[in-house]
Order: structure tokens, then sequence, then C-alpha cells
């Protein structure tokens, strides 16, 4: 096993592999920019490492030499970034370190999407008719004729919805294609695109693979994620309303032999389509953990990351593929920082006030927190809640009641979006396609969902308010008058609450360096500019907007070797 593993990623899933790190007592160390380095991530690892700049987790070689410099054994690229970028897995190879993800030689197999594709149909697994990569719009339109439109213009290199588009005629063809072929050059460094038959009314379905380098080739079931806005995942559940024992069990088999017979190793996930007869068609290969993996997870009990870091390190998987037992329902939803009535367009910020849902089947990952500044540079998603239980009608339920749980102020949420999904009869009834977001979730609903939120909020705040004036009337009803009511509830500025005040910062300062700290002076300082304060909650807030007469004890400097005061903040003085 590893001794040390460094995380190429940040937000919610560095989060993740550093907590799945600790309790494989495994020493995690972060990577992080200027615009990070006051993040939960940063926080909870036992070692970060500041790059600089907003663009350095795309960075490959300084990422490998910070990994070398600090003497890790491993790397975890996490999702995104340099996560399916096989020159970053060869050269962690070269550079004698693990890539915690498949080899860089079938990762380049199966990024490049004709190629993986015709892997598919060479092992009979069933595709849509397609064509090879296309060069020109001549080639293109005689193509689109053969297979005949609707089509699907895709980048070879590509994924996540960049360099996609859908086209139902040849002028559609002739304004859209070149569009494409420039978004697939700037997002992948490759103009190439091919064609693919596009099928209305289709669901999108994916299977999760295990696989080690000892042979043994795994499948953990399906998860539906139908529900997309331009092809971006929003809602992932399994199992599939839409999958029948025997489908699934075909199309498990048919993952498995794909990425067999490809010598894959590690965690993968094989996406299909689903059309509404139950036919269902090979689309591409994610070779890396998925965003919505914890969907497995609950249904499972497994850890996907733990299992990552297990076979990397080449153990065998424990497991075969009779005793993996699922049980009951999980669904996942994205929450974002956008708003879902403005076209979803983002809104990163500071956020003011966060309340995350809890109770019986309730997960909630993610890095966010009151205080933390969501920066422009990055993906908008704050947090994923999950929801399991023995059905899906009792997921449902207990997705909506989370939703309406989960509190966050200062940025807008999506979570009026999945609210009016929830409530949408189509998707309780399991009838939808991958246009249902786009189509059947109405403004008005989403608007009618974002009402009653700030209605609920409304009310808490109304009904906490006679808990604030209780005690002045309860003051006044024994005599004392309003005035004796006021000054009770108020806190006295006498040496016995300065006292107070001092041992309530010592103690927080014990947290952060672990162990006892005498306070030998603070003195309050203005208010700083929001954008220039840590981000955090509680003691780090408290810490921000004071001075500390021993500042170089705080172990956050050393750990990440930064001066004090950090020079990608302003002096808080």
């Amino acid at each position: 096993m590893f001794r040390r593993i460094l995380i190429a990623n940040r937000g919610e899933i560095a989060l993740r592999i550093v907590r799945t790190c600790r309790e494989l007592g495994i020493e995690s160390l972060v990577i992080h920019s200027d615009a990070d380095a006051g993040s939960l991530p940063v926080e909870m690892a036992d070692e970060a490492i500041s790059l600089g700049d907003p663009w350095c987790y795309l960075d490959g070689p300084r990422i490998v030499q910070a990994a070398l410099d600090a003497g890790a054994e491993a790397i975890h690229p996490g999702y995104g970034f340099l996560a399916e970028n096989a020159s970053f897995a060869r050269l962690c190879r070269e550079a004698g370190l693990v890539f915690i993800g498949p080899p860089p030689e079938v990762m380049e197999h199966l990024g490049e999407k004709d190629r993986a594709r015709a892997s598919a149909i060479a092992l009979g697994i069933p595709c849509l008719p397609g064509s090879e990569p296309v060069t020109g719009l001549e080639e293109a339109a005689r193509r689109a004729a053969e297979i005949g439109y609707p089509v699907i213009i895709k980048a070879v290199a590509g994924g996540g919805g960049r360099g996609m588009r859908l086209v139902r005629s040849e002028d559609e063809l002739v304004r859209l294609l070149p569009r494409a072929m420039s978004e697939a050059e700037a997002a992948f460094k490759s103009p190439a695109v091919y064609l693919e038959k596009y099928l209305e009314g289709a669901r999108h379905v994916e299977i999760q693979v295990l696989a080690d380098a000892h042979g043994r080739v795994v499948h953990l079931g399906e998860r539906d994620c139908t529900v997309q806005r331009r092809h971006q995942k929003l809602i992932e559940e399994s199992p599939s309303p839409a999958v029948t024992p025997e489908v699934r069990a075909a199309m498990g088999e048919a993952a498995v032999r794909l990425l067999g017979a490809l010598g894959y190793v590690n965690a993968g996930t094989v996406e299909f389509l689903l059309d509404r007869e139950g036919r269902f068609y090979f689309l591409e290969v994610n070779t890396r953990i998925q965003v919505e993996h914890p969907v497995t997870e609950m249904r499972f009990g497994l850890d996907l990351i733990a299992a990552q870091i297990r076979v990397a390190s080449g153990q065998p998987l424990p497991f075969g593929q009779d005793d993996l037992k699922p049980r009951g329902w999980a669904i996942e939803c994205r929450i974002n920082a956008e708003d879902p009535l403005r076209a979803f367009a983002p809104g990163p910020g500071l956020i003011t006030g966060y309340l995350p849902p809890a109770g019986p089947g309730i997960r909630v990952d993610g890095a966010a927190r009151a205080g933390w500044r969501i920066p422009p540079f990055y993906d908008s998603m704050m947090a994923k809640v999950i929801a399991w239980a023995p059905d899906r009608p009792e997921a449902l339920a207990r997705m909506a009641r989370a939703l309406r749980e989960f509190r966050i102020e200062g940025v807008p949420t999506t979570i009026p979006f999945h609210l009016a999904v929830l409530a949408n009869p189509s998707f309780a009834a399991g009838r939808i396609d991958t246009r249902f977001a786009e189509t059947a979730v109405s403004e008005e609903a989403v608007r009618a969902a974002a009402q009653s939120l700030r209605a609920a909020s409304q009310s808490r705040r109304t009904a906490a308010q006679p808990s604030r004036t209780a005690a002045p009337a309860a003051a006044a009803q024994a005599g004392g008058g309003p005035g004796a009511g006021q000054a009770d509830a108020a806190p006295p500025h006498d040496a016995a609450h300065a006292s107070r005040r001092l041992a309530a910062i010592a103690a927080a300062v014990a947290a952060v360096i672990d162990r006892p700290h005498r306070i030998v002076s603070v003195a309050p300082v203005p208010q700083a500019p929001t954008r220039f304060l840590w981000g955090a909650a509680g003691r780090f807030e408290l810490m921000a907007r004071r001075r500390l007469a021993n500042p170089a004890m705080d172990r956050r400097n050393h750990r990440a070797d930064r001066p004090w005061p950090p020079q990608t903040f302003h002096d808080h003085r």
C-alpha cells in the first residue's frame, strides 16, 4: 500500500479522496491554486502545496515535480482536469509515480471515440450507425446523408458535451459543423469530429466497472443519467427505472467484455444509450471515477475511491461478480451555483450561509461552507446530495425532503430545478428521455419551487422572531421594564466577558496548532474587503480578523510553505 498520495484536483472530489486516504492510513497531499488556498481540502489534507495560478491543475509537469519533491508515491487525478489525459498518465509513469487510473495506452485508445467505437463493433457490442472522422463539410454532408438525419456531431478526443451538436438537416450541418470543430480544437487541441445517428427518445445509462491487474473485471450495475442539460448530467439514479434484469445483465456483460479485452485496470464507466424498446447501444468509455460514483457506493456498500487505490497498489479485487449484491434505490442531485431561472447562469460569489441536510439515508459530498467564496475559474458544482431508500418512491421523497432542508445563502443554486424535476409526473413515473430537462421542466415549475423555498425560509425567520423578543418581554412582566430585559440579553462588556472571549480564541488557536497556546494580545482590526477573507467559517474567520502575537506557530503556514502574512491575501491589519 502507498504511504503518500498526491491529489491533483480540488473541491469536492479532492476532499473525498483525502477522507478515504485518512481511513486507509495514507498521508494525503493536495495541490492548490491561490484561489483555493482557504478551501476545505487544503485544511483537511496532511500537506498542502501551493502552485499559484488558477490553471495549475492542468500543469502536468509541475504537478509531477511537486509530487516528487513531496515524496509522494502515487497521484490520484480525481475527475476532470487531467484525469483522462493519457500524456499526464505517461508522464507519471516515466517519473516513477503510480497514476491511479488505467494504463496510458488504454486511456489513449478509449479516449479517441472512433477507436473505442471500432473496438466495440469488433467485439459484437451494438453501436449506432456512424462515420469515420470527417475533415470537411463536403465529406460530412455525404456521410450524414448516408446515415440519415438527425445526426449528432461528436469530438473524436472529446467528452462532457464539448464539441457536440445535434443536426437535423444539411442546412444545420453547414452552420454547426465549424462551431463543433472549433470547440473541439479549443477544448481538446484537436478539431477532429465524427458523425453518429441521433437516437430520438433515448435514455442515457452507464455501467460502473472495476478491474484489477490480475485479470478480474466486474461491474457494479447501472446508473441512469438521463436528466441532463446540454449534455451535462444533473440527476443520476440507480437502478434505472427503464432497465429490466435481462437488459442489465446484457449491458454489464458487454461492459466487462470490452474493458477486459483491452486490458483495462482500475475504475471505469461504459456508457450506453437505451431506446424505447429496451435495446442498448455503446456510446463511450469514461476512463476515470465519475462525479456520480456515490450512487453506486450507496447501493453496494463499497468505497470506490479505496478500491481504486488498492488496485493501483497492485492488490487484487477481494470480490467477484457473484459477491456483489446491490440493495435499495439511490439518487443523486448535483447542487450547482447556477440560476435555473436565468438559463443556468453561473453565480460564483461568497456563501453567506450553509446548512446541509442530514437524517436517515442522506449523504452530502461537498467542500463548500459558510464564508467560502466560490472562485469564478472552475466548475460551479458546490455539493452532491445523495438519497438512499429501500425503493424508488421513498428515495424520491427522501431527496425532496433533503433538498428543502438544504440552506445555501449568498449564491444562486439549482435546488429549485431539482425540486421541479422531482414533482414532475413523468419523472416520478420513470417516463423520460435525454431531452426531458430541456423540454418538460417548465420555468413556471422552477419558479414555483423557488417561491416555495423563499416562503419556507421567511416562515422560519418569522417563527424565530418571538424567541429573540421573549427575554425582554419576560423581564418587563417581572417588573424590570424593557430596558432591564435588553440589558440582560446583551453580552456585558466587562473583564469577565473579555476573559471568556480570549479563552475562546485560544481554544480556536489550539485546535489549529494541536497544542495549547496562550494569547499574548489580541487587537481588533478593521473589516477587510470580503474578497480578501480566508473564506472559512468559525475559527478561521475569527483568526483572519485579528492579529495573533505569534502567527509563526500557525501550522497552515508551515504546511503550505508560505510566508506570513500570505502573499495571496491583503494584510489583515
